[in-house]
């Protein structure tokens, strides 16, 4: 007995320690994200999102759309951390999922937000599922290949470690940087404001655009099989860290004109 329950405690630790989504940017990926955010955002919507919030961080909520998805009554929210549609296609132009997407995940959430009869459980959840979906918008592989699982079904090896494309941008990069999410936040690129700008305009059918621009680069980055590491590191990292501070400068964009 004493020796099923040691292995049964082993297999629970084990399994909480690889809780973190490989769906998408992780948890430091979005947690960064949600610091930069605060950068940006207006007075006003801090009140705002503070009140729903109860004073939590963005950077804290950002994970919450993949800690529900342990739970059963939330599966229905798991296709809208993407959005499929082929390559030299615009969003619309074939048909959509019949079970959503990122685009019509990130419109309801806004409409809710924006909604004056939702309630304020509706609103703080919806809050934290637009704060998630910004930041899925730009991991790049989230505007992949429906017939790939955008590229996780591409297997690598990062080091020495068995792994696959999509991994490599949720995660593996951001770990073996070795940053926390307040670190990688402190250290984004200094920008001018002509720069911030021009990363806040455009609407999220733009940069669903853009991510799948770089997602037609990923894909041609690797090769099934190939062990990648320090040059690749070199060569895709900073275009990541752009990434993750777009996905902040838009997500704070997106939260002023919905709290004005």
């Amino acid at each position: 007995m004493k020796l099923k329950f040691y292995w049964l405690l082993v297999f629970v630790i084990f399994s909480l320690s690889g809780f973190s989504s490989e769906e998408d940017w992780g948890q430091t990926g979005h947690r960064a994200t949600g610091e930069i955010a605060e950068q940006y955002l207006t007075k006003k919507a801090k009140r705002k999102i503070a009140a729903l919030l109860n004073g939590k961080s963005l950077a804290l909520v950002s994970t919450f759309a993949d800690e529900i998805k342990s739970d059963k009554q939330y599966k229905k929210y798991s296709p809208w951390h993407y959005v499929n549609f082929s390559f030299g296609k615009k969003y619309g132009e074939e048909a959509p999922s019949e079970y959503g997407d990122l685009v019509k995940g990130i419109e309801k959430c806004i409409a809710v937000l924006k909604d004056e009869n939702s309630s304020k459980s509706d609103q703080e959840f919806y809050l934290k599922m637009l704060i998630h979906f910004i930041g899925d918008l730009h991991q790049p592989l989230h505007v992949g290949r429906a017939e790939d699982k955008g590229g996780n079904d591409i297997q690598v090896r990062w080091f020495d470690q068995g792994s696959n494309l999509h991994r490599v941008w949720d995660s593996n990069m951001i770990n073996s940087y070795g940053m926390t999410y307040t670190e990688l936040s402190k250290n984004a690129s200094v920008l001018s404001k002509d720069k911030i700008e021009k990363i806040k305009s455009g609407t999220v059918l733009e940069w669903v655009h853009e991510s799948q621009d770089l997602a037609k680069e990923v894909y041609q980055s690797a090769k099934v099989g190939e062990k990648l590491s320090y040059r690749y590191m070199y060569v895709y990292f900073p275009i990541l860290r752009t990434q993750l501070q777009k996905g902040g400068i838009r997500l704070a964009k997106v939260l002023n004109d919905v709290f004005k």
